[in-house]
């Protein structure tokens, strides 16, 4: 009898919701609150420039000192009532506690707005104060990052004002996304039986090995789609105003301009970046085309980009591919594979699908107990099993910075750097595979599974920026409308699966149920995902010419990614991130798999 994937348990962070301890932290984390707005208000805000560096710098450090027990816990209240809410968004006390929680975060958020602006006046004397030691020495980058981003604060009333806005405005819209999606079922028939399937379950057919099945799927998924898509353009266009005006008000260049400052990189990085990306779409469109031959097609159906081929005919239960993951991972490094199995063994994994649990795949931190959770929505399939690879390798590095004892301004790590491990443990489990396979049907098999990914993250990732840019600039006219919406999608899609895809049988909702549409602290969610995988191809390269020598210059550097821009830290590997050359070298990477697939 097959065992039902597991659900996490975070009793050992609160008993439970209504627990005392939960609901005595909350107010901890209010009044801490009010008390450094009291500190900033009392003694902060009357220390300007013209006082010794002697002063500030203690200022600087009692500021960063409360930052960081403020940050900590209310980390961790924030993150163990998502958990409640991502599981089960039809759980009326998270969803309450949840909305409650986030008016004590606009507060916080509020309070390190004055904070930013405060710190923003010192920027030509921060080299000075810092060499003085102490806290703020020891926040040296977090510190002239404020300051540096300072520039692009509204007046102190205007932030104030979009903060507290924004729990009926963006983050409105934003959990309406989540609840419109997830609580959406579907009648489906699956092996004779008439199923309600909540829509991550329908989604995740598109790798069934039935192409009938995956062609059903694939039209359900479109209908039922049709039947909400305005309220989620409605989502769309209320997260997407917002944040045009909000950069328009604050000096931002563009919608781009943050994201770029969030990622720690420059235009010219993501400019060589996605040429190189751009550049290597006639090899994709090669895949996609062999692919569809397989099938006796011209070019992809939609319902085909997913599909697998060959024969690994193993569908894997969740405990075989707990013991896959971890044969693997010891290969790379004992230390990996320990913090895997005490993941596991502690149930840190929330697998199972079911209705009302959110689509796809996160890892989120638990700071307060020093660990990580994972969700996932596993079925079985190979991809499933990298897929809790990848997250993992996300736990290992939070793991990374608890270990070296970094505090939460320290582990402020941008997207772009976010994938590092994740990429890194994925890529070890593919390869490692790779390397005990002999049957030529099941190579075929296994290279699918890793193309099908390379080219979401190589050429799905283009599409959705070229998308996303569009409806930004698009809002800014006007709303759109649904079928603006998956006209702009539809043309994405042209321009980067050109004649690889199938043009009657694209994917135009694709905006509908990715929730990285859906956040305006987070605009282009993807591009980092394209830099941290090519990032992490070329990091793999490095270990395999260094091996073992390399673990602890990648322990240093997963521990330090909140403390230095993408381009300090990819140095570190001699490794230059302006250079088109560095991105074509990991495509290349992808391009002999590429090889490998048309010639089997």
């Amino acid at each position: 009898m097959a065992i039902t994937p597991p659900h996490w348990d975070l009793s050992n962070v609160y008993p439970g919701l209504d627990s005392p301890i939960l609901l005595d932290d909350i107010e901890w984390v209010k009044e801490t609150t009010k008390e450094l707005e009291t500190l900033y208000q009392e003694e902060l805000a009357g220390i300007n420039p013209s006082q010794s560096p002697e002063v500030i710098n203690e200022a600087l450090s009692g500021m960063v000192d409360q930052m960081n027990a403020l940050m900590e816990k209310a980390t961790t209240i924030k993150f163990y009532i998502h958990s409640f809410v991502s599981t089960d968004s039809f759980n009326q006390q998270a969803m309450r506690m949840e909305s409650q929680f986030d008016q004590a975060v606009v507060e916080i958020e509020k309070v390190i707005v004055q904070l930013a602006a405060w710190v923003g006046q010192f920027k030509e004397q921060l080299p000075d104060i810092l060499a003085l030691g102490h806290s703020a020495s020891e926040h040296a980058f977090p510190i002239q990052e404020m300051a540096e981003q300072s520039q692009y604060l509204m007046s102190e009333k205007e932030e104030f004002l979009a903060k507290e806005l924004s729990l009926s405005g963006s983050m409105a819209w934003s959990k309406l996304q989540g609840i419109v999606t997830s609580q959406k079922t579907v009648e489906f028939e699956l092996d004779g039986e008439i199923k309600a399937l909540p829509m991550p379950a329908l989604i995740n057919l598109h790798s069934h090995p039935d192409e009938e099945v995956r062609h059903r799927a694939y039209e359900t998924e479109l209908d039922t789609w049709e039947t909400i898509k305005e309220p989620l353009a409605a989502c769309m266009n209320g997260i997407k105003g917002w944040v045009n005006v909000l950069n328009n008000r604050r000096g931002r260049e563009d919608a781009l301009h943050a994201p770029l400052d969030q990622g720690r990189i420059d235009r010219e990085t993501l400019r060589v970046m996605m040429l190189a990306m751009e550049e290597s779409f006639p090899q994709f469109r090669r895949y996609f085309k062999a692919k569809a031959e397989r099938f006796g097609q011209s070019a992809l159906p939609w319902w085909n980009v997913f599909a697998p081929t060959g024969r690994l005919e193993k569908e894997y239960s969740f405990e075989e591919a707990e013991k896959f993951i971890l044969k693997n991972f010891e290969k790379f490094s004992p230390e990996l594979k320990n913090f895997a199995q005490t993941a596991f063994d502690k149930l840190w994994i929330d697998a199972e699908q079911r209705a009302g649990k959110r689509g796809g795949a996160f890892c989120m931190p638990i700071p307060g107990v020093k660990e990580s959770r994972i969700l996932c929505n596993f079925d079985g399939s190979l991809d499933q099993v990298m897929t809790i690879a990848h997250e993992l390798g996300h736990g290992y590095h939070n793991f990374n910075m608890y270990q070296a004892e970094k505090t939460p301004l320290q582990r402020q790590t941008p997207m772009t750097m976010a994938e590092t491990a994740s990429i890194m443990c994925e890529t070890i489990v593919f390869n490692a595979v790779m390397e005990t396979i002999s049957d030529p049907q099941a190579e075929l098999a296994l290279l699918e599974t890793a193309l099908i990914g390379d080219a979401q993250v190589i050429v799905d990732i283009f599409s959705r920026f070229l998308f996303e840019k569009a409806v930004f600039e698009k809002r800014a006219e006007s709303d759109l409308s649904a079928d603006e919406l998956c006209k702009l999608m539809e043309d994405a899609q042209a321009k980067t699966y050109g004649e690889g895809l199938d043009p009657d049988f694209r994917h135009k909702f694709m905006w509908t149920w990715k929730p990285h549409y859906y956040s305006d602290e987070l605009s282009f969610y993807n591009f980092p995902y394209a830099f941290g995988m090519l990032f992490g191809i070329g990091l793999y390269a490095i270990y395999q010419q260094r091996g073992e020598d390399f673990i602890p210059d990648y322990k240093q550097l997963l521990s330090s990614t909140g403390e230095a821009p993408a381009a300090d830290l990819a140095a570190r590997f001699d490794i230059n991130i302006r250079d088109k050359k560095f991105w074509a070298d990991s495509l290349a990477v992808v391009g002999r798999r590429i090889d490998r697939y048309c010639e089997l």
